[in-house]
């Protein structure tokens, strides 16, 4: 898979700082979770989708970390960051031993496969 990233000479290097640095405390504190638990779900308050995918999971008896980040009305520019990152453009996002699965569709599929 390819995703289009803007090669980092093509970000004018007046700006290079700014954009590697935008809300990489978010990135990190996510890539940290990812790395000290099996499964992790990110998600935001008020979002059905997110705690759909949580049910789904605990039906399923996967265990999983929980990280939530602000709700449609706060710490959307926050959010942005892990969808820059991730190139994922919905939450939740649902990691499982360090690899994104996807949203609630996605693991939805996975379990009825029995895949997860």
């Amino acid at each position: 898979m390819t995703r289009p990233v803007l090669p980092e000479q093509k970000i004018h290097s007046d700006i290079q700082a700014t954009v590697a640095q935008f809300n990489q405390d978010i990135v990190q504190e996510v890539q940290l979770a990812i790395a000290q638990h099996q499964v992790v779900v990110v998600g935001m308050t008020q979002n059905p989708v997110v705690k759909n995918v949580r049910a789904l999971l605990s039906e399923a008896g996967i265990s999983y970390h929980y990280l939530e980040y602000g709700s449609y009305f706060s710490q959307w520019k926050r959010r942005l960051a892990l969808k820059m990152w991730t190139g994922w453009p919905t939450f939740p996002m649902v990691f499982r031993d360090g690899v994104l699965l996807g949203g609630c569709k996605e693991v939805k599929a996975l379990i009825a496969r029995q895949a997860i």
